[in-house]
């Protein structure tokens, strides 16, 4: 088939490379000019594994095309993807209007039968409104469906979850277009879920908005087993085995980020209340993991004594491993609140640093773990890099002032860390080494 795909950020260009993948030939769209020159030259402009790869594969067959003009990708395609932005605006809701903008170029240039696809995550009813637009906008009197297909990738994981999903949900309206969808993706290996437009563009916001309430869920419970002396790993541990729970998001630490979960949580939110439903319970979730930093910082400000003039490292920038994404990340939270404290603040990241300093312009990163570490007062694990899993601790507590570790995530071996001399503060676990003196 043929394929357009208007977007080429995270969704857009794993969308366009995994239908690639799989012989189809795909249009990829975007209006940004950088972003397509790097593209053409062969260059994925950020950070994500396998992508690089499936793009040199991908482009030597043929099987993919970057441009800034969508009209001829519009005349050849039979399935159209918008996979572009929808940020929050400042009262939580998203905003549409690149989707619209892409609905209205549709319109403007279609000349005959197509689907066109919802990929980004956009409220319920999203699909009324391209279906309004291109009918008011379209030049051409031809018959189109709007589809609801939305992405569940991870950042990190993204090439995998589109080749090999655990499900693939399509909202549709008419059996032409079930039957496109159908013939799209009969090469995947994994359960398809047809519904009706609007239940699909729910099920995306209800799926991102449950699983930031297990995270929240999970962060609200180790305060309690801090308070009381308990493990809240063995806790999760112990829910999770329970198949109706499942062991999944339930680790504790510093908080969700990234550009899915918080932003889907206020948008869904804000859904509900424009259509008269209580969805407080949200609201709650939002509220505990936006003060995940805060307790975290206090709990190094508790120990430290002072932060001001103390030096503290931050391993890892991005919000989860394998990305550069900094978006919504907790290290960026926490790091201000440091700076705000007084503290001098280094930070190491394998490949979020660039991202970091453009929105902590001042921020100082180093170049390795063990130069964050010389001098330093405490180093406080934020995002779980499976290189600082490795490091040669024992060096790292040579290099530093005061060997204090701060376990943002739970990862690194807190027993280990104690006999070679260090005080290890996790989340929502008694600490262990010499701490009180």
């Amino acid at each position: 088939m043929k394929i357009a795909v208007f977007g080429t950020g995270y969704v857009g260009l794993v969308t366009a490379l995994g239908f690639a993948r799989f012989g189809h030939k795909v249009y990829g769209i975007d209006r940004d000019e950088d972003k397509i020159k790097s593209l053409q030259k062969g260059k994925i402009p950020f950070f994500e594994p396998g992508l690089q790869e499936l793009l040199e594969e991908v482009s030597e067959k043929g099987l993919v095309e970057f441009s800034v003009d969508g009209q001829g990708p519009v005349d050849e395609a039979e399935v159209i993807f918008i996979c572009v932005g929808t940020p929050p605006l400042e009262d939580g809701r998203a905003d549409l209007s690149q989707v619209e903008g892409v609905a209205r170029f549709i319109a403007e240039h279609m000349k005959e039968y197509k689907v066109i696809a919802e990929k980004s995550t956009v409220p319920v009813k999203t699909s009324y409104w391209i279906k309004r637009t291109i009918n008011l906008y379209k030049k051409a009197d031809v018959d189109f469906d709007v589809v609801s297909n939305p992405e569940f990738l991870k950042e990190g994981s993204a090439l995998e979850d589109f080749l090999y999903p655990e499900r693939i949900v399509v909202g549709v309206e008419s059996q032409r277009a079930r039957d496109k969808m159908e013939e799209l993706y009969r090469d995947f290996d994994a359960p398809i879920l047809f519904t009706d437009v609007e239940t699909a563009e729910i099920i995306k916001h209800a799926s991102n908005s449950f699983l930031a309430m297990k995270i929240s869920f999970i962060n609200m419970v180790a305060d309690l087993c801090e308070r009381v002396g308990a493990d809240v790993d063995l806790v999760a541990k112990g829910m999770g085995l329970d198949s109706r729970i499942g062991k999944k998001f339930l680790r504790a630490g510093v908080g969700f980020g990234g550009s899915c979960f918080p932003k889907d949580l206020r948008a869904f939110y804000r859904i509900a209340e424009d259509e008269g439903v209580d969805f407080s319970l949200l609201r709650e979730v939002e509220k505990i993991n936006e003060l995940r930093p805060v307790k975290f910082v206090d709990k190094m400000k508790n120990v430290l004594w002072n932060l001001k003039g103390k030096k503290i490292g931050i391993l890892g920038l991005s919000f989860k491993p394998d990305t550069d994404d900094v978006r919504e990340a907790p290290s960026l939270k926490i790091i201000k609140l440091l700076k705000k404290e007084g503290a001098e603040v280094e930070a190491y990241d394998p490949v979020a640093a660039q991202n970091a300093k453009k929105v902590i312009p001042d921020l100082r990163c180093v170049s390795s773990p063990y130069e964050l570490a010389r001098g330093a007062n405490a180093i406080a694990l934020i995002t779980e890099w499976e290189e600082f899993l490795k490091l040669d601790w024992k060096k790292m507590k040579d290099l530093m002032e005061t060997p204090l570790v701060f376990d943002g995530r739970n990862v690194l071996q807190g027993r280990k860390l104690a006999s070679l001399g260090f005080e290890y503060y996790p989340v929502g676990k008694p600490p262990l080494g010499r701490v009180n003196g």
